[in-house]
């Protein structure tokens, strides 16, 4: 958690809207401090989430992922206040917002842009007048409207949509709208409800491009929610682990998909990166080591340790053969990782050296079981 009097400070920075204007963007922090969340109930008291720290830093595009029933929706729903925790402290841009007067808590509100799975347009308003809404309802003129919607509609794509009803668009078109409308009293926070959970690929990706986007041009404040870890590999620079209520783990997506620390997270890693080994060899992989017996090695490497030669390295140096039994490239936004599964044929001695060069150099090893030479 950052606990510095300066990174608690809102951040400013200019952007370039689509209009080609030049807009003071003042980005916000959200902190969550030993936040629980109880639902009471006949059956007896259902805990959403237990003393919950979190901090998002401004900027930044931040994902929560777990499985359903986690504490995901919970989560969201306290950080704009349509629900109070139950105890803990949730602050936006430094201000505990259960000190906030009704007032200053609808000013709050519209600094935080919200979007959801299933888009909730009104089918009797066009694509324009749903973008619109919000502006509506704070009392701004027709005039003051047009000023802001109208380069929303540029940024999201929709421009040519404007006078269509939502049964006239397809699902990533509305999904559009969705984030239009969001973004619609210029909000430095938006959340994301599991955005993209109702839309094919294809139209993920453009979705994920398009938050990417304003990210980078408007300086918002990301909070990803979502149960699909493609997501998270692809658009976040920060990634919480949520299960049965519990904070499991923080970290830089980078350090979360290459060094996990607990059981959990590295299940998860695991089954999103392909680590697992061919069932062929499964089958006869053994936990012990033995004179008669090779290990197996599962290898992450990325940044400058996917440009060293390691592999001749390690042949060279120290005199270990390997046999490749597995290997993929995966990518982290738009940094490569690699995953190698290897047999290691080595003097055992050798074979720690030859560990230690690897670690030294970047590279994450672990050795995941034993197999017989005669296999």
């Amino acid at each position: 958690m950052i606990n510095t009097a300066k990174a608690m400070e809102p951040k400013a920075t200019h952007a370039l809207a689509s209009g080609g204007f030049f807009v003071l963007r003042v980005m916000m922090m959200i902190e969550l401090i030993n936040v629980s969340k109880i639902y009471p109930s006949k059956a007896g008291d259902l805990h959403a989430l237990h003393h919950i720290d979190l901090t998002v830093q401004a900027g930044e595009i931040f994902g929560v992922i777990g499985k359903s029933g986690a504490g995901k929706s919970s989560l969201i729903r306290l950080i704009n206040f349509i629900e109070q925790p139950s105890s803990g402290i949730v602050k936006i841009d430094g201000k505990n917002l259960a000190e906030l007067s009704r007032q200053a808590l609808r000013q709050m509100r519209l600094k935080i842009g919200m979007i959801f799975q299933h888009f909730n347009l009104l089918s009797q308003r066009t694509v324009y007048q749903n973008v619109a809404l919000p502006l509506e309802l704070i009392g701004q003129s027709k005039k003051q409207i047009q000023k802001t919607v109208m380069p929303l509609l540029e940024l999201t794509g929709l421009v040519e949509k404007k006078s269509n009803y939502p049964a006239e668009i397809s699902g990533g078109q509305k999904q559009r709208v969705a984030i239009a409308r969001a973004m619609a009293t210029h909000p430095t926070i938006l959340l994301c409800d599991e955005a993209t959970s109702a839309l094919d690929q294809h139209t993920t990706q453009s979705i994920l491009h398009l938050l990417k986007d304003i990210n980078k041009k408007l300086g918002l404040t990301i909070l990803l929610i979502t149960h699909e870890i493609e997501v998270i590999k692809q658009i976040c620079d920060r990634v919480a682990l949520l299960d049965n209520g519990n904070m499991i783990e923080q970290a830089d997506v980078f350090d979360f998909f290459t060094n996990p620390q607990t059981m959990i997270a590295k299940q998860v890693v695991k089954s999103s990166l392909k680590q697992d080994l061919p069932l062929a060899l499964l089958e006869k992989v053994t936990a012990t080591p033995t004179s008669s017996n090779n290990a197996v090695l599962r290898i992450i490497f990325h940044g400058k340790a996917a440009a060293e030669p390691f592999v001749a390295q390690l042949m060279q140096q120290f005199n270990i053969r390997l046999n490749i039994l597995q290997a993929n490239i995966e990518f982290l936004k738009k940094d490569a990782l690699g995953i190698m599964i290897t047999e290691v044929m080595s003097h055992a001695d050798n074979l720690q050296h030859g560990i230690a060069y690897l670690q030294q150099h970047g590279v994450n090893v672990e050795i995941i079981g034993y197999v017989n030479r005669t296999h």
